[in-house]
């Protein structure tokens, strides 16, 4: 479907002061004027195609940071607000489940702890309701997993993640804005990944 209207595919940019850890003082705002949607993102991340999402930007550098957009098929489920996944606790839930089932593993010895960091809601300056849920999720693996003695599997951790949603709906369709990045990468980059959240909007098409 994105690939239909490269001419509803609109990209500006304009300055922003100490834009992520100082790698870029620019972002760039990608507007989607086809499927219905725009965010602001750093101008260093570059786009990936064939990752799954309707649109997919990562750090060159943090191989673990990276934004994406999905949203749901009004054929499928007809939303009106964003209140029909009830009040933002319930949506927390719910987003929880859905990347720990992404996340899921059938290797021996992995283990993931999760935990609902905030729920919130906003009206933004569209006027429109928007529920925004912070998550983190850390994977655990055993070193040695076929070892006989217990002794022998010591658990490390693999991954700790910041997960970071934002949730809209327009056209009857429920829209997510996903961040991905590592907790410590969290800490140095929080005021402008709130940036990237606070930008993004639902439109209609």
């Amino acid at each position: 479907m994105m690939g239909l209207l490269l001419s509803g595919f609109i990209f500006t940019e304009f300055n922003l002061p100490n834009a992520f850890a100082q790698t870029s003082s620019v972002f760039r705002e990608y507007i989607d004027t086809f499927d219905g949607y725009s965010f602001k993102y750093p101008q260093n991340w570059i786009q990936v195609r064939g990752a799954g999402a309707d649109i997919f930007f990562r750090d060159p550098f943090v191989l673990d940071e990276n934004l994406s957009v999905e949203f749901s098929s009004p054929s499928s489920s007809r939303y009106k607000t964003v209140e029909d996944l009830g009040p933002p606790e319930e949506a927390g839930k719910k987003v929880l489940k859905q990347y720990l089932t992404e996340f899921m593993s059938t290797r021996l010895g992995v283990r993931r702890e999760s935990n609902i960091l905030s729920t919130s809601s906003r009206v933004a300056d569209d006027g429109k309701l928007y529920y925004q849920v912070e998550v983190n999720i850390k994977s655990y693996a055993n070193n040695n997993e076929l070892a006989v003695m217990p002794q022998d599997r010591v658990v490390r951790l693999e991954w700790d993640r910041r997960y970071l949603s934002v949730l809209g709906v327009e056209n009857n369709r429920l829209y997510e804005l996903r961040l991905q990045t590592p907790e410590k990468v969290f800490q140095e980059e929080e005021k402008d990944l709130r940036e990237v959240m606070d930008s993004f909007r639902v439109n209609k098409v």
